[in-house]
């Protein structure tokens, strides 16, 4: 039976993404209905859409661009998650340092400027959306994590980053949990940011600068265009897009791809949100400098304060539904709301009385390599991202510029990278896919529960470079 402090901390937690339960989106746009025409087409109108399209415009205005969202911008993955916007594009250093070692320091490079170039994209278009570059908390919870930090940090400050390496109590001193016993602080590596308004703002800035938008226009499929023309057919429901280029951002939802449906799985993740907190329940934690914090286990949460002091308490639980199933009735969990509740009350005791204003889930791209991959099809009219396991926020602008080199068709710093060349590996068809990615999720646990250690099965994957990270 649950705890009566959970069910009473949950019990008016209103079933919807708190970002997405507020005003300030633009106003909707239409449904496209018979034949447009474009240079370039934009598939999906979440970050890696818009930025798309912002970035084509801004590089020539008079380039005509279309761009088609199944449903409504934001509503799907840009809405939903932490609003951690990390200049990492390997989904952190260690994951970097493993796969693309030979370019780390050149991916790090690129990052930071992907980052910086964001916070100035921002202030460019007035965009009201809380952008913050708080830098990034990595918080050990058991002693055995401890060495992993120590080794980021060595890393991180070897690429130059400002990581200082805190102890038990220093680490406290920021956050204020009993169960913490050391951390990592990158200064400058991340901001925290309202991931709806920044997609609303983004938006905005395309509308203004040309760019057609049309809204509950799920692309059905995508065809050569009949004739010599060389371009592209995108079909809807109730029209057609031809284009001389089309870029595909479409991260968990079935791809329009059939190769796609072996590099990337659908993963839901789970948050909650807080009731503003009180100028008590805040100076009783600390959390002055506002960092984003993200916990060192396999198992991980992370969370981060809002404008308004509430806190976004997500992740730990990633769940795999049979089949790669995605539908609106996965957003709610109520075993997982539980569970995060009461990790939440471990975590900051001295918060118990306080209550969940918001609860809700999404789904993320997953691949085996955990970071952002690239390709082209249709003789490399179409170029797609997809890939980027729960750090899109920061690393889809970056996808959104490899997208448009690569529909140039020329060589360059963005299209000479490993991380664009290569691809992960696939995961099997089912049921061997469940199979394997429930096996993994109940490793990883084990290994949280016994000090970090490995098992076979956990092992393997290493070796082969196949896994699965929650």
């Amino acid at each position: 039976m649950e705890d009566p402090r959970v069910q009473a901390a949950l019990a008016a937690a209103k079933p919807a993404p708190y970002w997405l339960d507020q005003p300030g989106a633009a106003p909707p746009q239409p449904v496209l209905s018979g034949t447009d025409r474009a240079e370039l087409a934009v598939i999906g109108g979440g970050f890696t859409g818009l930025w798309t399209a912002l970035q084509a415009k801004e590089a020539d205005p008079d380039r005509d661009v279309v761009l088609l969202e199944a449903r409504r911008i934001a509503s799907a993955g840009s809405g939903r998650n932490g609003g951690f916007c990390s200049a990492s594009l390997t989904h952190g250093i260690s994951n970097g340092l493993s796969r693309f070692p030979a370019e780390l320091a050149q991916l790090d490079r690129l990052g930071q400027a992907n980052l910086d170039e964001i916070e100035r994209t921002i202030a460019r278009y007035g965009i009201d959306c809380d952008f913050r570059r708080t830098g990034e908390l990595a918080v050990a919870t058991q002693d055995w994590q401890l060495d992993g930090l120590r080794e980021a940090a060595s890393a991180l400050a070897g690429l130059g980053h400002e990581a200082a390496l805190l102890d038990r109590e220093q680490v406290r001193a920021e956050l204020n949990s009993p169960g913490y016993v050391g951390g990592v602080w990158d200064t400058r590596g991340c901001a925290v940011v309202d991931p709806a308004r920044l997609a609303w703002g983004l938006q905005r800035a395309c509308l203004e600068a040309g760019v057609r938008m049309y809204e509950d226009s799920p692309v059905l499929a995508v065809s050569a265009e009949p004739g010599a023309s060389g371009g592209l057919e995108l079909r809807t429901a109730q029209g057609v897009v031809r284009a001389s280029r089309a870029a595909m951002g479409t991260g968990a939802f079935a791809p329009l791809l059939r190769r796609l449906r072996y590099y990337v799985v659908p993963v839901y993740d789970y948050v909650l949100m807080t009731e503003p907190l009180s100028a008590a329940q805040l100076a009783s934690i600390g959390w002055q400098h506002r960092q984003g914090v993200g916990e060192s286990a396999n198992q991980f949460h992370y969370y981060r304060l809002t404008r308004d002091n509430r806190i976004l308490w997500g992740g730990y639980d990633a769940i795999y539904y049979y089949g790669s199933k995605v539908a609106d009735a996965l957003d709610q969990r109520p075993a997982t709301f539980g569970k995060l509740a009461r990790h939440f009350f471990e975590t900051f005791p001295q918060l118990e009385g306080v209550s969940f204003s918001h609860s809700w889930g999404g789904v993320i791209d997953t691949c085996t390599r955990f970071c952002v991959f690239f390709g082209t099809s249709f003789a490399g009219r179409l170029a797609y991202a997809a890939g980027y396991t729960g750090l899109g926020v920061g690393a889809s602008r970056f996808g959104a510029r490899v997208l448009l080199d690569l529909l140039s068709g020329e060589r360059t710093e963005l299209t000479e990278l490993e991380l664009v060349r290569t691809r992960p590996l696939p995961f099997p068809p089912e049921p061997v896919r469940a199979t394997g990615i429930n096996l993994t999720r109940w490793s990883l646990d084990r290994s949280d529960k016994h000090a970090g250690r490995r098992n076979l099965w956990l092992r393997t994957l290493d070796r082969v470079g196949l896994g699965f990270d929650s």
